[in-house]
């Protein structure tokens, strides 16, 4: 098996609702494992994993008992990047709503469309789309 990198967020208690948010916004299959089913307290996210349709994984946990809240966005930012106009747009749409855009998604100076948003639950978003001249194909 090749060796994956992909972001771990967690949440102070609604890491499923955050997930079932993510499962829309990107599509996929979406598992959830509580702390209940494993021995632990209640219904919590222990772990739960978003494999989405283009290769995305997003995985998620609440912040167990005694452990420290943890800060919203913290310093990390999640960017989506690539040539699907039509993808990424639908994603940054989906991101922004509910949410704040920190930077429109419009045209820079490099040639991409690029924005900034932090979604609901206070996850920061970076979305770049590839313009014609940065297209390889």
């Amino acid at each position: 098996m090749a060796s994956k990198l992909n972001p771990y967020l967690q949440f102070k208690d609604n890491a499923r609702e955050a997930m079932t948010y993510y499962q829309d916004v990107f599509g996929g299959d979406l598992v959830v494992n509580t702390f209940g089913e494993y021995g632990g307290d209640g219904d919590g996210v222990m772990h739960s994993q978003l494999e989405a349709p283009h290769g995305f994984t997003l995985m998620a946990s609440d912040t167990p008992e005694g452990m420290p809240d943890p800060s919203p966005g913290g310093n990390i930012t999640i960017s989506l990047s690539g040539d699907d106009n039509d993808d990424l747009r639908g994603y940054w749409d989906k991101l922004v709503d509910g949410g704040q855009v920190m930077m429109p998604l419009e045209k820079q100076m490099w040639g991409d469309e690029f924005g900034m948003c932090t979604d609901r639950f206070g996850v920061a978003w970076m979305v770049n789309i590839a313009g014609e001249q940065n297209q390889q194909g």
